[in-house]
């Protein structure tokens, strides 16, 4: 499952986005992880959670951050729960269309490996396609 929480700064996407980490540590029986560009998150998200910078690790653009979720899922088939903050920063391709192919190949991802994914964007939802609305 794909969920995605849009909304323009200051909306409380991210503040969301804990509250959704908390409780899926507290019902979930696997591993946390929660992705973000930088050091945003490292005061909000309990210790439970696995925090993962990816301007640590360099990832940059779409089929890059695909293929580190990829990886972490391989290095650790207990993850049930992917969390990405502010997607827009990670990606290259931010637009519409981009972001329906990245969250599609989420989703079939998600499916397979039984993994959810949560993931905050800063946008307008207004401006949001039909192929992005589906995971609202």
């Amino acid at each position: 499952m794909v969920k995605l929480i849009m909304g323009l700064s200051g909306s409380g996407k991210t503040k969301t986005l804990i509250d959704l980490v908390r409780q899926a540590i507290n019902e979930e029986r696997g591993d946390v992880i929660c992705i973000e560009k930088s050091k945003h998150l490292t005061y909000d998200i309990p210790y439970q959670a696995r925090l993962i910078r990816t301007d640590d690790y360099g990832v940059r653009g779409n089929t890059m951050l695909y293929g580190f979720l990829s990886g972490l899922h391989a290095g650790n088939y207990d993850i049930t729960h992917f969390f990405i903050d502010d997607l827009n920063k990670i990606l290259d391709d931010r637009s519409n269309e981009a972001l329906e192919k990245f969250l599609d190949s989420l989703a079939r991802f998600g499916e397979r490996e039984n993994v959810d994914f949560t993931i905050t964007i800063n946008a307008d939802p207004a401006s949001a396609g039909e192929g992005l609305r589906k995971y609202f």
